[in-house]
């Protein structure tokens, strides 16, 4: 089947493009409503690690002379028991009629009036599948009249290239979940960091250092974007990549630099080669800079933690926690509302029960475990 430029600029493109949307797949839908002169129209995703219990993606798309008829409901039309959508022959494009149950008068009496009762007298419904990864269903309908051959067609040499992009969706799914655990325990930690190249411009941000950070354009249309900060500040920071890109990491992962970003704030950076292995082309930061914003761990979350993990009371992990925060046993009692003689009790039952030999060694054994990640 050969491809027009209108099947490229209202298909292909959108469907490829359409991956990046939330839900994905809103224009492409909407374009192939339009080419297939469909009334009403959606696609159903599922992905085989979705949580139990969880609704599958819809998207729904209606043609503009249908938009003051009630939508469809793939809820509804899954209710009529019609073929298992999970049975469908991957790829191949079924009719209404191989949909139905002409084995089971009753039940095939009560998906027709089920349809009719929807506006649908013809459909063609296409599945595709991500290697069992998710699978996808398309399905198009129309009341008056059933689908041209060329609209068939189209929807037939759609297949591989929506299987193609399902595999891509669910491929990125798992990398954006990926993302997401990362970036959200690095804030958690209060670690925002940020990626350079060997000229000190931005090349990537997490979310924390999207809010603690201020950023500007490149000057005169230029790509990119670099930190505002003072000339002096820059250009130390300027400089500071610089070097790190010349030596490359060959320090063995030791060779660091610090910059103070600003020292109204006594905000410092910790820029350090970037050790990343990236395979697409050209994306390898030359830096990475790291700064630790003023933000811990949830003070209810932690105490819970050190109650299970220590084995203490609710009063001790209170206790131990406030520690942890810098406080010493007599200002950390006084806030807990405890008397000196109860705080000092209490922690000593809190480095039996963690096996610590005091306050620092406490502070240590809940800033290197994972109180911080509560």
């Amino acid at each position: 089947m050969s491809f027009s430029p209108a099947d490229q600029r209202e298909l292909y493109l959108p469907l490829v493009e359409g991956i990046h949307e939330s839900p994905p797949w809103g224009l492409f839908m909407r374009n192939l409503v339009a080419r297939t002169y469909a009334r009403h129209a959606f696609i159903v995703v599922t992905l085989a690690r979705a949580p139990e219990g969880q609704e599958p993606t819809a998207i729904y798309a209606t043609a503009p002379r249908a938009s003051e008829e009630r939508p469809l409901d793939a809820h509804a039309l899954n209710a009529l028991n019609l073929h298992p959508y999970g049975a469908l022959r991957p790829g191949r494009v079924y009719a209404l009629d191989e949909m139905l149950d002409f084995t089971n008068p009753i039940q095939l009496t009560m998906q027709r009036e089920g349809l009719e009762a929807m506006g649908i007298r013809y459909g063609r419904w296409l599945r595709v599948t991500a290697s069992g990864a998710g699978d996808a269903w398309l399905v198009l309908v129309r009341y008056n009249e059933d689908f041209s051959a060329t609209a068939v067609a189209t929807l037939s040499g759609l297949a591989p290239m929506l299987t193609a992009a399902l595999r891509t969706l669910v491929a990125l799914t798992e990398l954006r979940l990926q993302t997401a655990m990362a970036q959200r325990s690095l804030a958690r930690l209060g670690s925002a960091q940020v990626a350079f190249d060997a000229g000190a411009r931005v090349m990537a941000a997490d979310p924390l250092a999207e809010d603690a950070l201020a950023f500007i354009a490149e000057p005169d249309g230029v790509a990119g974007r670099r930190l505002r900060l003072t000339p002096r500040a820059t250009r130390a920071l300027e400089q500071a990549c610089a070097d790190l890109a010349a030596e490359g990491g060959s320090g063995g992962g030791s060779t660091v630099r610090a910059v103070l970003l600003d020292e109204a704030r006594d905000v410092w950076m910790l820029l350090r080669p970037a050790d990343l292995s990236l395979a697409e082309p050209n994306s390898a930061p030359a830096v990475i800079g790291t700064v630790r914003c003023d933000l811990r761990e949830n003070a209810r979350a932690a105490v819970t933690f050190l109650q299970s993990r220590h084995g203490l009371s609710f009063r001790e992990a209170q206790l131990a926690h406030a520690l942890s925060l810098g406080d010493s046993i007599l200002e950390a009692g006084e806030k807990l509302q405890l008397t000196p003689e109860t705080a000092r009790n209490y922690s000593k039952r809190i480095y039996a029960k963690t096996g610590v030999s005091g306050q620092s060694d406490l502070v240590r054994l809940i800033l290197t475990g994972l109180t911080p990640f509560c």
